[in-house]
């Protein structure tokens, strides 16, 4: 590749042999910083290939000249995103992050700003959806806790195969109704859309697809229990609505248990270890996250025995 400056452009490129049979987004990835950056300068049509605009999935020949213009894409529109969050560990490669209850991962239907991926713009990258940027895993909205973000392609899809080989370790802490039979246990079962109602996930799905769910009991409580639990799958809602499956809902859960249960507005279910082996390094990250305020108040009316 060699790399040269004109007026009305940022960069000009020639491909070389090398980068033959490469993608244009992932070709544009290193001198751009972000595959992220990348795909949106190329959406945004600022992108040509000898003269032609080109879609980001276009498979570069050698010889071709790639030409990235000097403006920048146009900003989104509607306020700037101001998600508060904290960061719990951060390196070159990667940062997990402690996200609050009532935060959105990233824009989706009905939460199109606001949202966490937005608000690490600039600090997270790596993955296809420029859209969310470095995210690996999610957090439901009103679930707090931690989860990791990548800083680039290459970390993004080590740690997705971390996730997908289940040697990324995630542990919540759930305050749930009643206590089970048994201080461990695995829920073992496929789960999805449910069939009457679109906006609940449950067992009675047409479309379930496997999900298992470890659960151990860290402390018995007069009326509830405290479990740790662990995913061997993450699919929407698993834990929430595997422990209401077997009949013990998640405390304050509004969908699947009791709303306003110990004075909560929310499900009691915080994200309280991430542990893996870092993609680059090899040393191993284990981070945990306190019980926020909400959660632990909660946890002591629990204890006193109140509703």
């Amino acid at each position: 590749m060699s790399e040269g400056r004109a007026e009305g452009q940022e960069l000009a490129l020639t491909v070389g042999g090398d980068a033959a049979g490469q993608r244009l987004d992932r070709f544009l990835a290193g001198p751009l910083g972000s595959r992220a950056r990348a795909q949106a300068l190329i959406d945004a049509g600022l992108v040509t290939v000898d003269g032609r605009r080109r879609p980001k999935r276009h498979v570069l020949s050698p010889g071709e000249s790639v030409q990235v213009a000097a403006s920048r894409p146009p900003a989104p529109t509607g306020p700037v995103s101001q998600a508060p969050f904290k960061v719990a560990y951060e390196d070159e490669h990667l940062l997990i992050v402690d996200k609050p209850a009532g935060v959105v991962v990233h824009p989706a239907r009905g939460h199109r700003d606001g949202t966490l991926s937005q608000a690490l713009a600039g600090r997270a990258a790596g993955g296809e959806d420029p859209w969310r940027p470095g995210i690996v895993h999610r957090l439901d909205r009103d679930t707090s806790g931690l989860l990791v973000v990548a800083k680039g392609d290459d970390v993004h899809r080590a740690l997705k195969a971390l996730l997908a080989e289940r040697r990324l370790r995630r542990e919540y802490l759930a305050l749930v109704s009643g206590r089970p039979s048994a201080r461990t246990g695995t829920i073992d079962a496929p789960i999805g859309r449910d069939r009457r109602d679109r906006l609940r996930v449950s067992l009675e799905s047409d479309v379930a697809r496997e999900a298992r769910t470890h659960f151990e009991v860290e402390r018995t409580l007069p009326a509830t229990t405290l479990l740790r639990v662990t995913l061997e799958t993450g699919r929407t809602h698993q834990i929430r609505v595997h422990l209401a499956a077997i009949g013990h809902p998640v405390c304050g859960d509004p969908q699947y248990g009791t709303a306003g249960d110990l004075g909560l507005s929310r499900q009691f279910l915080h994200a309280a270890r991430l542990s893996f082996r870092h993609p680059v390094t090899g040393s191993t990250v284990d981070v945990s996250s306190p019980l926020p305020p909400d959660l632990s108040a909660a946890l002591a009316r629990a204890q006193a025995g109140q509703e």
